[in-house]
């Protein structure tokens, strides 16, 4: 895999992932005129940006109109899982995806409240919206757990999955279809995040500035 330069002696990060070709391991159907939209859901407690740039490269990859990140009220697949109020996680999610026009916030959840699981949420997008085609997008670690998802049978139905595979993962071996998109290794994660402001150690190009920003002025993760 080689990223070339022309005229110049370096790329920026959105010029080399422009450049990066990845496999993929299933070509998706799809019905001409359909609205294609991407779901990436989780706490993003903070949102960071390695979510970011897995929203990029499945929204490119599969060429799709959208990319909807969808904050949870409440983790269904992580019980005792803690978070702070969701209004900052819209808050943070809203200034992280700021500038990229493939990228919405969508509150359903939210504002639904409570737990939500994710056949519930796509019931009601593929009622809503009857001509869009969803692609939820999930880690290779969720796709392990999809027997453990409410009504996984008829969620597949609802919904293309789509899994992230980064270099080095084993491969996946499940009886539920996923698409899988090859994506860089980031490793970022929320909780070391949170860590690191506990202990006042800097988050710099690890989440937007934006949210790095938000994280201070609101104090949040702090130990003071």
């Amino acid at each position: 895999m080689t990223v070339e330069t022309v005229g110049k002696s370096f790329l920026s990060l959105e010029e080399a992932l422009e450049n990066f070709t990845f496999t993929q391991e299933a070509v998706q159907p799809t019905q001409s005129g359909r609205y294609r939209i991407g779901i990436l859901g989780g706490t993003f407690n903070p949102p960071h940006l390695g979510h970011l740039l897995m929203a990029e490269q499945v929204g490119n990859q599969l060429e799709l109109d959208e990319v909807w990140f969808m904050p949870t009220a409440k983790p269904p697949h992580a019980p005792g899982k803690d978070t702070i109020a969701s209004q900052h996680r819209l808050q943070m999610t809203q200034k992280a995806i700021a500038g990229n026009p493939l990228f919405r916030l969508q509150p359903y959840e939210v504002n639904r409240g409570g737990k939500n699981y994710t056949v519930d949420t796509m019931r009601h997008f593929v009622s809503e919206f009857p001509e869009s085609d969803f692609y939820f997008i999930i880690g290779q670690d969720s796709a392990r757990d999809l027997h453990t998802w409410r009504e996984i049978d008829e969620l597949i139905q609802l919904v293309q999955l789509v899994g992230v595979r980064r270099p080095g993962e084993m491969p996946y071996n499940s009886k539920y279809p996923v698409l899988w998109v090859d994506s860089p290794s980031v490793d970022i994660s929320s909780t070391e995040i949170r860590l690191r402001v506990y202990l006042e150690q800097s988050i710099r190009y690890q989440v937007p500035r934006d949210v790095e920003e938000y994280i201070m002025k609101h104090n949040l993760y702090s130990s003071k």
